[in-house]
C-alpha cells in the first residue's frame, strides 16, 4: 500500500470522532477496505451489488474537476465482500469529456444500470448497463428538456418501473435551482422527465438525493443541502406523482451525499454520509414509519469510519447490500492523490436503531 493509504487506514481506526451527534454508545470504529489508490484524485464512487458480487465504479483524474478530459470512469469488482478487488476496467472515456458516475441501481432483470454524466463542450448523461461489473453496454442518452446536473441512484416503484431523483441549477445565487424524477417503463431505454420543484434559492435546494420504496406508494428520499442547513427530507404517498419536502435534524452533513438501505428483514431505514471537514463516515438508523411524516425525528448519527478532513477531497458515500452486510463506498486523501475506500458494517438488528454489531 502507497503512504496514502497507510495514513487513511491509521485514521480508520482512530476513536476520534466529534462527539456532536454521536450515538451515546460508541464501539470499534470500521477498518475502510481499500478498492484503488493508484496515482491521481480517484472519486466520487459508486458501489452496487449483482448477486453476491460487489462492483464499484469510479473516476479518475489530476485534480477535483468534473470536466478535464483527463478524467474517466473506472469499475473493479469484488467477489470475497471487497478484501480483494480485480483489475480496472474502463467503463467511459470520451475523447473531450470529462465522464464521471452520478447514479446506480438495479433494473427488473437484476442487472447493474450506471449514470454517467459527460462533461465537455455539452453536458450529457449515458446510462450502461452491466450484468458482471466488466463489459458496460450503453443503453440510453435520453434527451432531457431541462437539463441535470446529476441524475441518481436508480430504484423500482411499483406501477411506475424504474425511477431516478434528479437536480438541475447553478450553484449560485439566484432562484434558477429544480428537482424531479425520471421514471422508465421499458428497462431504462426511454425516459420521462418530471419537474417537483423549480424556481429554488439554494437554501431550498435538495441536491444528490437518494430515495428508497417504502410500500403502499410511499417513496422516502434524502436530500444534500449545499449552503450548510441540515439535509432535505422529501416524500411521496402516491408512487412519486406528488412530493413533500422539509428540513431534516441532520445537520453534521456538510456537503454530505446521503444513500439509503431499507433492510428487508428488520425494515429499518439507514442513512449514510461522510460528514466533510470532520472527516467521518456517519450512519443514522431509524423505523421509516417514525420519521415519514415527521422529518426533525431521526436518531442522533453514529460514527462508522474516518476518513480525510480535507473538506471536498474526500466524501460522496454510496451504499449497497449483500445479505445482513451493509458496504460504504467513499474516497478520501488529499488533492492530487486520493483513494477509493469501501468499509463494511452489520445491518443493524431489530429492535436496535444505532450501534455497530
Amino acid at each position: 500500500m502507497n503512504t496514502l493509504t497507510n495514513l487513511i487506514v491509521f485514521l480508520a481506526v482512530l476513536n476520534g470522532a466529534p462527539s456532536q451527534t454521536a450515538s451515546p454508545v460508541q464501539r470499534t470504529l470500521t477498518k475502510p477496505r481499500v478498492v484503488q489508490d493508484a496515482k491521481g484524485y480517484n472519486s466520487w464512487p459508486m458501489i452496487q451489488a449483482i448477486g453476491k458480487k460487489l462492483v464499484c465504479v469510479y473516476s479518475r483524474g489530476s485534480r477535483h474537476s468534473i470536466g478535464e478530459d483527463a478524467r474517466a470512469v473506472y469499475s473493479r469488482t469484488s467477489a470475497d465482500g471487497g478484501k480483494t478487488w480485480t483489475e480496472e476496467t474502463v467503463v467511459a472515456n470520451s475523447p473531450g469529456f470529462g465522464d464521471v458516475e452520478v447514479g446506480k441501481g438495479l433494473d427488473s432483470e437484476g442487472a447493474m444500470l450506471l449514470w454517467v454524466r459527460r462533461v465537455g463542450k455539452e453536458r450529457l448523461h449515458d446510462l450502461y448497463r452491466t450484468s458482471d461489473g466488466v463489459t458496460f453496454t450503453l443503453v440510453a442518452t435520453p434527451d432531457l428538456a431541462v437539463r441535470p446536473v446529476q441524475i441518481t441512484d436508480i430504484l423500482t416503484v411499483p406501477t411506475v418501473g424504474l425511477m431516478a431523483l434528479w437536480f438541475a441549477g447553478d450553484y449560485g445565487g439566484k432562484p434558477t435551482n429544480a428537482w424531479g424524477t425520471l421514471t422508465s417503463s421499458d428497462n431504462g431505454k426511454t425516459w420521462k422527465q418530471t419537474t417537483v420543484e423549480s424556481g429554488l434559492p439554494k437554501t431550498q435546494w435538495p441536491t444528490e438525493p437518494a430515495a428508497v420504496y417504502l410500500g403502499e406508494g410511499r417513496i422516502l428520499a434524502i436530500g444534500r443541502t449545499e449552503v450548510g442547513t441540515p439535509q432535505f427530507q422529501m416524500v411521496s404517498s402516491d408512487y412519486g406523482a406528488t412530493w413533500k419536502r422539509e428540513p431534516t435534524n441532520i445537520g453534521d452533513a456538510l456537503a454530505s451525499t446521503p444513500s439509503l438501505i431499507l433492510d428487508k428483514e428488520t425494515g429499518l431505514l439507514s442513512n449514510y454520509y461522510y460528514h466533510r471537514g470532520a472527516g467521518v463516515l456517519r450512519r443514522r438508523v431509524v423505523d421509516p414509519e417514525q420519521v415519514f411524516d415527521h422529518p426533525q425525528d431521526w436518531p442522533d448519527s453514529e460514527p462508522i469510519a474516518m476518513g480525510s478532513k480535507v473538506t471536498f477531497d474526500a466524501g460522496n458515500a454510496n451504499a449497497t447490500v449483500i445479505g445482513n452486510t451493509h458496504y460504504i463506498s467513499f474516497y478520501s486523501g488529499k488533492a492530487p492523490d486520493t483513494a477509493v475506500l469501501v468499509s463494511v458494517v452489520p445491518a443493524p438488528s431489530a429492535g436496535k436503531q444505532q450501534g455497530l454489531e
